[in-house]
C-alpha cells in the first residue's frame, strides 16, 4: 500500500511540473537544417540568431499556401544546399517542408524617361453630360445608372473597345427608338443596364449624356529590365485616370522612348513635372501587359541601355536596404540618363507586398536646382545602393518635394513576374 502511495505522489508531482513547464517552452519550434549547422527560428525575424544574412525561402503547407521567408547565417548561396524544415513539438518532428535558396537575381537599372500609352479595357465612363432634346434636358447614361469611372464593356452584345465603337450602335437604336443594353463594369461587379438614346435637337444627333475615354497617356521612368525574360518594370505605383482618379484596368498598351524637353519645377504646395515628348508611332520599344499599385509591367522588344549601369545588377530584399546614401537614375534634359545623389530617410522591412516601402530625400545640389525635387515623370527612377538596385521613386511630397516614397525591388519584380526565389514541387510529408 505503501509503495502505491509513493507511486501515485511522485505521479503527481511529474504531472505538476509538467504543467508548470509547458507555458515556458514553445509549443512549435521550427529547426532548420543547413550543412554542418543547425539554426532554430519561431516563424519570424530573428535578429538574434548569430550571423544572419543569407535569405532562404520556407515552402510550408499552409491553407493559404504563402511562404515565409527567415534568414540563414552569414553564408555564400553555394553553401546552402536543398535542406529540409522540421515542425517539432517538445523535440519530435511533426512536418517536414522544403526549403529553398533565394537565386542569384540580377537586373539591369533603367533610369530612362518613357512615354506611355494605355488602352482600355472597353471605354471608362469620365463624365455625364445634358442633351437637348424635344421633352428638355436630361442625362440618358445618367439616367441608367451608369456612373463616373464605370467601365462599358458591351453594347446590345456587342464588344466595346474603342470610343467608335459606340457612336454606330447609338444612332442605329436611336432610329429605330430602341433602347441599348449595356453591359457595365464596376470595380470587381458586372451588370446589365437599359439606356435610351436622346436626339439632341441642335446637332440632330443621338446621344447618351456620357463622356467617354478610351485611352490614356503619360511619361514616367523606367524601373529595370531583367535580361533573361526580358520582362521590365516602370513607374512605381499604379496609372489612374486623371478624372475619376480610378486604376485604369488595360486592354492592351505601349511604351517607347520620349525626351526631356524641359522641367517645371517642384515648390511647397505644388508638384513639379518633367515636360516631354514622344510619339507612339515611332521609337515603340515594349508592350504594357500589367497596371498595379507597383507600377506597369510587359516585354521589351529589345534590351534598352542606360550608359550608366549596363551589366546585370544584384538587388537587394526589404531587409536589406539601410538608412543612408543612395544614387538614383534619371533623365533632366533629353534622353540622357544621369547619376544623382539621395538619402534613403527610412526603410520597411516588409513582410508582404505592400506601396512606400521607403522615404527617399534628394541630396544633389544639381538636381535640386533642375528640379527642385522630386517631380512628376520621375516616379520609377531607380534607387541604388551598396552596388545593389533597391528600389524605384514613386511619390512627392507635396509639402516638401525634396522628399518623397520609394517602392522596394522585390514587390515590383513580384507584379513584373519575374520568380526571386527557386522553386520546389515536392509536397510537404
Amino acid at each position: 500500500m505503501k509503495q502505491s502511495n509513493t507511486i501515485r505522489i511522485i505521479t503527481g508531482v511529474i504531472l505538476l511540473l509538467a504543467l508548470l513547464i509547458v507555458p515556458f517552452t514553445p509549443p512549435i519550434q521550427n529547426y532548420f537544417t543547413i550543412p554542418n549547422k543547425i539554426v532554430t527560428f519561431q516563424g519570424q525575424f530573428l535578429d538574434s540568431i548569430p550571423k544572419l544574412g543569407q535569405a532562404v525561402q520556407v515552402h510550408a503547407s499552409t491553407t493559404d499556401e504563402r511562404s515565409e521567408v527567415i534568414h540563414a547565417a552569414n553564408l555564400e548561396s553555394d553553401e546552402l544546399g536543398d535542406s529540409q524544415l522540421f515542425y517539432s513539438v517538445a523535440g519530435l518532428p511533426i512536418k517536414k517542408v522544403d526549403v529553398s535558396v533565394l537565386k542569384d537575381v540580377k537586373v539591369i537599372p533603367g533610369g530612362q524617361s518613357i512615354g506611355v500609352q494605355l488602352q482600355t479595357l472597353g471605354v471608362l465612363v469620365v463624365g455625364h453630360h445634358l442633351v437637348n432634346g424635344e421633352n428638355g434636358t436630361k442625362s440618358p447614361g445618367e439616367d441608367a445608372d451608369i456612373k463616373v469611372g464605370d467601365v462599358i464593356m458591351e453594347i446590345n452584345g456587342q464588344k466595346i473597345e474603342e470610343m467608335k465603337d459606340v457612336k454606330p450602335i447609338v444612332e442605329e437604336a436611336g432610329k429605330d427608338s430602341k433602347p441599348l443594353k449595356v453591359k457595365v463594369k464596376r470595380g470587381n461587379e458586372t451588370f446589365i443596364t437599359e439606356l435610351k438614346p436622346i436626339k439632341d435637337t441642335k446637332e440632330n444627333e443621338f446621344r447618351i449624356g456620357l463622356y467617354i475615354r478610351d485611352s490614356a497617356a503619360g511619361i514616367g521612368t523606367m524601373t529595370f529590365f531583367e535580361p533573361e525574360s526580358k520582362k521590365y518594370g516602370a513607374l512605381g505605383h499604379v496609372i489612374s485616370d486623371m478624372d475619376t482618379k480610378k486604376p485604369i484596368e488595360i486592354h492592351e498598351g505601349t511604351i517607347v522612348r520620349s525626351t526631356v524637353t524641359s522641367i517645371q519645377k517642384g515648390n511647397n504646395g505644388t508638384p513639379g513635372e518633367k515636360q516631354a515628348k514622344f510619339s507612339i508611332k515611332e521609337n515603340k520599344i515594349g508592350t504594357i501587359t500589367k497596371n498595379s499599385p507597383f507600377g506597369i509591367f510587359g516585354k521589351l522588344d529589345n534590351a534598352i541601355e542606360n550608359g550608366k549601369y549596363d551589366e546585370p545588377m544584384p538587388i537587394a530584399l526589404s531587409h536589406e536596404v539601410k538608412e543612408g546614401p543612395a544614387k538614383i537614375l534619371t533623365v533632366i534634359d533629353g534622353e540622357k540618363v544621369e547619376e544623382f545623389d539621395v538619402e534613403v530617410v527610412s526603410s520597411v522591412a516588409q513582410k508582404s507586398p505592400a506601396t512606400k516601402g521607403m522615404v527617399i530625400q534628394i541630396t544633389d545640389s544639381r538636381l535640386l536646382e533642375a528640379t527642385g525635387g522630386i517631380v512628376q515623370g520621375m516616379s520609377g527612377s531607380p534607387i541604388i545602393q551598396n552596388g545593389k538596385v533597391i528600389g524605384a521613386v514613386t511619390h512627392v511630397f507635396v509639402n516638401d518635394p525634396t522628399s518623397g516614397y520609394g517602392v522596394h525591388i522585390e514587390w515590383m519584380l513580384q507584379d513584373a513576374g519575374v520568380d526571386i526565389y527557386k522553386k520546389d514541387d515536392k509536397k510537404a510529408s
